[in-house]
């Protein structure tokens, strides 16, 4: 179990500036939280030392990557699989960008990436024919509103 980080508010307001613009610099932050540049850097140094920043990433226009169809597809597993056995259900598809294991049913969420709808009827084909996968429910994003 992971130890509770103690931060402040000052560093909330430096870790929402940083989901927000992984590339803000140091300057930008402090003049945002009213600190010294070298003092945000302390503070970013310290979110990253404790593991609360465990990375940067880019926001990516799949689109432009010749995937624009975003879907969730259930999946339901029987009862005796084990969850780590249910995450490795995706392994090795390119399309797939997470597979989240739940409590309840559904037993995963999986995150999926296509270039069109015969790549999605391939990509979940590919997952019924895992052997373990029981049913599926695909839904398809129509858009979304990142919130960072």
């Amino acid at each position: 179990m992971n130890a509770e980080i103690a931060v402040d508010g000052t560093d909330l307001e430096i870790i929402d500036l940083l989901v927000r613009d992984g590339r803000r610099s140091l300057a930008e932050i402090a003049a945002a939280v009213s600190l010294s540049a070298p003092a945000v850097k302390r503070r970013v140094a310290r979110l990253e030392e404790t593991g609360v920043i465990e990375g940067y990433t880019a926001r990516i226009d799949y689109a432009k990557l010749g995937r624009p169809i975003e879907a969730f597809t259930e999946l339901r597993f029987a009862g005796s699989t084990k969850v780590a056995d249910i995450a490795g259900v995706a392994a090795g598809l390119e399309e797939v960008d997470a597979v989240y294991t739940i409590a309840g049913d559904p037993d995963a969420l999986v995150h999926l990436r296509v270039r069109d709808l015969a790549d999605l009827t391939r990509v979940i084909d590919q997952l019924r024919r895992s052997g373990r996968v029981t049913g599926t429910k695909t839904l398809m994003v129509l858009g979304a509103e990142v919130q960072g």
